[in-house]
């Protein structure tokens, strides 16, 4: 691997462990339909509570990141692309279901990550 590329995997690493506010309006959970040749995203509503947390709207409980209870989304897109992707969510879903540029920026990010995985038969684990 090239010294750039490390140099690059680096930044990413380190960037990935910054602080970042939560999108009260809610957070996707991307991944790939490898069958139907397609990236996914689940969409699910999540409040904030004071400590800056996710919560189920429902039961105030803090979401887990990893396991907990399984939720229902409250939509599914999908796309062949990561700009198809965009489109559908940001601009042909109304209310648009994020509310901060950074989370839609990172989404953008992800669905890239998603489209090269799904392209070169790579395993996509999103950040």
């Amino acid at each position: 691997m090239s010294q750039t590329i490390i140099a690059r995997s680096e930044i990413d690493s380190e960037l990935s462990k910054r602080h970042i506010d939560l999108d009260p309006a809610g957070y996707f959970v991307i991944y790939l339909d490898r069958q139907a040749e397609l990236i996914c995203a689940e969409h699910y509503t999540n409040n904030i509570n004071e400590q800056g947390l996710a919560v189920d709207p429902e039961t105030g409980e803090v979401i887990a990141c990893k396991g907990g209870v399984k939720r229902s989304p409250t939509k599914v897109f999908t796309g062949r692309t990561a700009k198809e992707i965009c489109v559908k969510i940001i601009e042909q879903t109304q209310p648009i279901p994020l509310t901060m540029l950074d989370h839609a920026a990172y989404l953008g990010r992800e669905f890239m990550r998603a489209e090269n995985a799904l392209i070169s038969g790579e395993e996509y684990v999103q950040d």
